[in-house]
């Protein structure tokens, strides 16, 4: 009996720390606080029926008013209203995201994406990812890197014959581990769904910042050189990452087609029309030169930016998030979209929520708008800057969109010139 009343205690212990965690100094790939914490904060009521199977059996057997029972109902009863703070809390995430678009990109709420919340998914399946609807491609070998160079394609089956848009979605590992299999899943499969082919791309974990940037790169060349087998659109291509890939897909973006980084097939297009990074790290990584941090990439040419962050994530602090944001609508003059999510910590995207649902809403918007600004050239709005009323000054200040849409890139999905083995370039065949 007094090992469940430590089991209780335990699981009250998690769902304080997920309420309000200890606020580090600095960015660390891993803490023990965010271990006991991110379950309970994206699925409270998993939480729920953890602290149930572990306190119910001290509430029903220990003696009514002693000792254990009476520590087992405080416990108890503390957990549960915080696991209520915790799910009321992930409702937030919709309206602070609504607010950034509308502001950012002068979207009314009426004319951003609202999609049923799946419940049974969100409740009973939330890490169930897969859906029937859309097909699998695994691995796809875009470059001689070994397992390091493969990707994963999601393409709704039920799609028509006709080219669908392009997704390059790099996973997160501190740039030392991770895999294409496991993050982002119910993005994937949510954004094949609604018409688009999303890649899912590895990259070498033991290899410099340089050498995974330069992989990140030939998985767009090659995925662009190979449009025509694959059934891509690519004169819309966005480039997605979560944590550590944010930071791969945000100087991905900014260096787009710069032979510097691409040496070995340095006439290849690796252009993207958009960049949306998830929870991401931009800080040094150990890049060189225009690489050194993602701010050191930013140009006045930089695409638009979707970021999403956590208020609260311990692994990758806001204030980082928030900074690079700044340089970017500072420095470029596309419209960079913030949203700093109350109540959030790292990895909101690794299975289903409340939260993760109102992110795959403003995504669906803000792709939806680069797909409508590239096919009809409509100017970004111009504007003061300003600050949303009710915010944080340091979350919610977004700037005026500057200049106007910079002119549509020709995609010829062309085959290009490797040091690769025969066999293993771009233009090789399918397989994996």
């Amino acid at each position: 009996m007094t090992g469940r009343l430590v089991q209780t205690g335990f699981v009250t212990l998690c769902v304080l720390l997920a309420w309000r965690p200890p606020r580090p100094r600095r960015s660390a790939p891993w803490r023990l606080s965010y271990g006991l914490t991110f379950l309970v904060n994206e699925q409270p009521l998993w939480g729920l029926v953890w602290l149930l199977s572990v306190g119910l059996p001290v509430l029903t057997s220990a003696t009514r008013w002693g000792p254990l029972w009476l520590t087992a109902a405080v416990l108890t009863a503390a957990a549960t209203v915080g696991l209520a703070v915790l799910g009321l809390r992930a409702r937030t995430a919709r309206p602070t995201l609504a607010l950034a678009l509308q502001h950012e990109l002068a979207l009314p709420d009426a004319k951003q994406a609202h999609t049923p919340v799946q419940w049974l998914r969100v409740l009973v399946l939330p890490f169930v990812s897969y859906r029937p609807g859309v097909r699998r491609l695994r691995n796809l070998r875009y470059g001689p890197g070994g397992r390091g160079n493969l990707l994963d394609l999601y393409q709704d089956r039920r799609a028509p014959q006709a080219p669908t848009p392009l997704i390059v979605y790099i996973h997160g590992g501190a740039f030392r581990f991770g895999s294409k299999r496991l993050g982002g899943r119910p993005l994937l499969y949510h954004l094949a769904r609604r018409g688009w082919t999303c890649a899912s791309i590895s990259y070498r974990p033991r290899t410099n910042y340089d050498g995974q940037l330069a992989d990140v790169k030939k998985a767009i060349a090659w995925l662009r050189a190979r449009a025509a087998d694959l059934s891509i659109d690519t004169t819309t291509v966005v480039i997605v990452g979560s944590s550590a890939g944010a930071h791969l897909a945000a100087t991905a973006a900014l260096t787009a087609s710069d032979p510097e980084y691409q040496r070995g097939f340095e006439s290849a297009d690796t252009s993207v029309d958009a960049m949306i990074g998830l929870y991401g790290y931009y800080g040094p990584a150990g890049g060189s030169g225009r690489t050194s941090s993602a701010a050191a990439a930013v140009s006045a040419a930089a695409p638009p930016m979707l970021l999403i962050h956590g208020a609260i994530d311990t692994l990758v602090l806001p204030a980082e998030a928030r900074s690079f944001a700044q340089t970017a609508r500072t420095t470029g003059n596309a419209p960079v979209v913030y949203a700093e999510l109350p109540g959030t910590q790292h990895g909101f995207d690794l299975f289903n929520s409340v939260r993760l649902h109102a992110v795959l809403d403003a995504i669906d918007t803000f792709t939806t708008w680069v797909r409508d600004t590239q096919s009809d050239r409509t100017p970004w709005a111009s504007g003061a800057s300003s600050t949303i009323s009710g915010s944080r000054p340091e979350t919610a200040k977004v700037h005026g969109l500057h200049g106007r849409m910079r002119p549509r890139r020709s995609d010829p999905a062309r085959a290009f010139s490797t040091q690769w083995p025969e066999g293993r370039g771009p233009g090789a065949r399918l397989g994996g």
